[in-house]
């Protein structure tokens, strides 16, 4: 059984801050007098002794508060272009980051659940002892952004006031994590308060990438402390190791469902798209499958798109189930992403008007984006992941650098394609799962159509199913079993 608020606060015990008196020095040394009032209306004092935590443990040169006003979201597009997390390309309001050719994908090998000695975690998941992660944290994160600006965000994962969306702070050194983080969650820095009062628990992020260099990479960790329900991240900068409000507090809503709401709440690696038949009938599915299997494509050939990636499910008091998209926007792998088969999504890409982050693509002496599979007409020289790329380019086992990353990724709000369902999915009700799907990459095993004649054989079939490993994730090989296509999860 997960208890919470069990053994030592990693955050509070390295940082040493205790009290809110304590909290409230602090912030006045380490921030300007702006930052200082953006800070003095958030009450909530656990929230406070947080942030101030992670200001004394990795001792930045400097404070942001982003409130999520558009002078604030602007301020974080000019921090990351001037610091060179991210650089211009040639659509107005497009952006290109680059992660170090190294950490192209979540590196699982170095991420590990904390836990406290009589615990038990899945057989799938790997853990750590608190006293090891405290050493490791001590270590290496004290002073990491010595030199560096700390920023401080609040975000929702949902829609506000939805019964499983579950507020956050994201605290990072990485102007492109923030950036994104912009981008994909919904701000509730004006009712963080009053947000945790209703969900009773806030999640809490640390991150800082520090130097960003390949020399650093073994030493890179992520770390989700389940009893405190706080993420640290450290020596890396790939938004799924770092922006740990996705699958890192995905991670701590699937333990709070699994031992504090069950039968009542699911956290699901889910799609959510409705589809209209008959007489103007809506149906909504849920669909599950692995990282790197077709979530986002197959979200959008729906008529009414909701999310790509996550899902909060829940049973309503009239007892239907009732799903949530806790982001509002899309990182979504660009790999065969075309016109025929992605046109709302291309229209995005490819048409002025939305904002783009792209990572880990080509761009071309113009400064325009291209990627593998996109069905265009590709140039024969330009810059990627690796540097000068050229056609026929090798790496040092001669083996060919691909044009783009097989994990080559786009974010953009959800607003921006075609067929979302904005007012559906920024209903708090949420919206009405009639069907659940499973899925994977799997071209021999399993039946390529498998319907269950009741929920009992669905659970069964999201349990059975198998996937081959896909560029997600650093390392990753062969076909593994993928239960609920939740298994790194």
């Amino acid at each position: 059984m997960l208890q919470l608020k069990k053994g030592i606060d990693i955050l509070a015990a390295v940082g040493g801050i205790k009290t809110l008196n304590e909290a409230i020095a602090l912030f006045e040394t380490r921030c300007d007098a702006e930052e200082l009032a953006k800070l003095s209306k958030i009450r909530n004092e656990e929230a406070l002794l947080k942030i101030a935590n992670a200001i004394a443990v990795t001792d930045p040169d400097a404070v942001f508060v982003n409130t999520g006003s558009e002078a604030d979201v602007q301020r974080v597009r000019i921090m990351s272009l001037a610091k060179g997390e991210e650089c211009p390309v040639a659509m107005k309001d497009h952006t290109i980051h680059f992660d170090l050719p190294q950490e192209q994908a979540r590196i699982i090998d170095r991420t590990y659940y904390i836990v406290n000695g009589d615990e038990k975690t899945s057989v799938l998941a790997q853990s750590i002892l608190r006293e090891e992660a405290y050493d490791y944290v001590k270590t290496h994160m004290t002073g990491i952004a010595r030199g560096m600006t700390l920023m401080v965000g609040f975000f929702s994962r949902g829609p506000i006031g939805a019964p499983a969306a579950i507020p956050a702070l994201e605290i990072t050194t990485s102007t492109y994590v923030m950036h994104s983080a912009n981008i994909l969650y919904r701000h509730v820095y004006d009712r963080f308060d009053e947000e945790v009062e209703r969900a009773g628990l806030f999640f809490t992020n640390v991150h800082s990438e520090g130097p960003n260099r390949p020399e650093d990479l073994p030493n890179a960790r992520v770390f989700m402390d389940r009893s405190w329900l706080t993420t640290f991240s450290l020596f890396c900068t790939y938004a799924g190791n770092t922006l740990l409000l996705k699958k890192g507090n995905h991670r701590f809503a699937v333990d709070l469902a699994t031992y504090y709401k069950r039968e009542e709440e699911l956290s699901e690696h889910m799609f959510i798209t409705g589809i209209t038949g008959p007489g103007g009938r809506k149906t909504y599915f849920a669909g599950a499958a692995p990282s790197g299997c077709g979530k986002t494509t197959t979200a959008m050939t729906g008529t009414d798109f909701v999310g790509d990636d996550l899902a909060q499910l829940w049973i309503a008091g009239d007892g239907t189930l009732r799903g949530i998209n806790p982001e509002k926007g899309i990182f979504g792998i660009v790999r065969d992403v075309n016109r025929e088969d992605d046109p709302h999504l291309m229209k995005a890409l490819r048409e002025e008007g939305a904002e783009v982050i792209w990572s880990n693509v080509l761009f071309d002496h113009h400064g325009v984006p291209y990627w593998v599979g996109n069905g265009e007409k590709l140039p024969k020289r330009g810059v990627n992941f690796q540097g000068e790329w050229w056609k026929g380019k090798t790496d040092e086992k001669g083996n060919p650098v691909p044009l783009s990353h097989p994990n080559a990724r786009c974010t953009v709000e959800c607003t921006e394609i075609g067929n979302y369902n904005e007012a559906a999915a920024e209903d708090p009700r949420g919206v009405e799962i009639k069907v659940i799907t499973y899925s994977g990459r799997d071209s021999d095993t399993m039946p390529p159509v498998w319907v269950a004649r009741n929920p009992d054989e669905g659970v069964v079939i999201g349990a059975s199913v198998l996937s081959a490993a896909t560029a997600t994730e650093v390392g990753a090989r062969g076909v593994r079993r993928q239960p609920w296509a939740n298994e790194p999860f």
